[in-house]
């Protein structure tokens, strides 16, 4: 797959729903933006979508709406992940659901309505049954999505602070605690603190559990190691307090995860 297709095929019709269903083909699609809003839809791995202000993890059987003009790049962990596009046009007076970025897991109503756009391509033309039914889609995102999972980690823009993240992602098996993280790097914890909530967002512990259970999605995508390895990967030797975090997380349990329906090989 080209990259010229994301930058010019997605808009050459104002008003037309654009749909794409293909293997990724690469590890980099480019930063590039659409005039159109974007649903991504994936199997076969995990998907990292990065904009400006945040990186998305995209697992399986989840969806990321990316709104029109948002500057992104995509990089799958494999050129054998599939994907579904769908690029809709702007409307007037829209739910505000679509100007957020967010990503969300897909329910058996939107899976099947998925599962019937399998073979389209290109643009669908308004008032055929195809753009009828892509309509239909669209709306229901707004109808049935819960508030958007808690799948990406805002990038820091204190260099300080990034040395601090840098360090988390290398050691997330290991019991971090925060006040040994703030003297490691000559802060007081109240500094450190300061810095998380004023640049990330967030307290070091929620940065620090996020960063682990997107590690585990990662290891669970690839099928090399048991549930219970994974756990120890990263940092839980409790199963079932690993299996309750990443609940909390993804609403699966990591089992369940695994085992989900892939809809694309249908």
């Amino acid at each position: 797959m080209s990259s010229k297709y994301y930058l010019t095929d997605v808009d050459t019709e104002e008003k037309s729903i654009y749909c794409h269903h293909d293997l990724m083909g690469e590890l980099l699609i480019p930063e590039h933006s659409h005039k159109k809003a974007q649903f991504l839809y994936t199997e076969g791995g995990v998907v990292y979508v990065r904009t400006d202000s945040h990186t998305y993890f995209l697992p399986a059987r989840h969806f990321i709406w990316i709104p029109a003009g948002v500057r992104h790049s995509i990089h799958p962990s494999s050129e054998n992940v599939m994907m579904r596009n769908l690029y809709f046009p702007v409307e007037q007076n829209e739910d505000a659901f679509y100007e957020r970025e967010g990503i969300y897991p897909v329910n058996d109503l939107i899976l099947n309505l998925l599962l019937y756009t399998n073979r389209w391509n290109g643009n669908l033309q308004k008032e055929t049954k195809n753009y009828i039914v892509a309509s239909a889609l669209k709306v229901l995102l707004a109808d049935t999505a819960q508030e958007s999972l808690s799948l990406s980690l805002p990038m820091p823009k204190d260099k300080r602070l990034g040395k601090v993240v840098d360090y988390i992602t290398k050691n997330l098996d290991k019991n971090l605690l925060f006040a040994e993280v703030a003297a490691k790097f000559g802060f007081s914890t109240r500094t450190l603190h300061r810095l998380f909530t004023k640049d990330l967002g967030m307290p070091f512990i929620r940065f620090f559990t996020i960063c682990r259970m997107l590690r585990a999605i990662e290891l669970l995508a690839e099928k090399q190691m048991p549930v219970s390895e994974i756990a120890l990967a990263v940092g839980y030797s409790s199963l079932p307090t690993f299996s309750n975090t990443f609940y909390k997380l993804l609403g699966s349990r990591p089992t369940e995860y695994i085992n989900g329906k892939n809809i694309l090989g249908a």
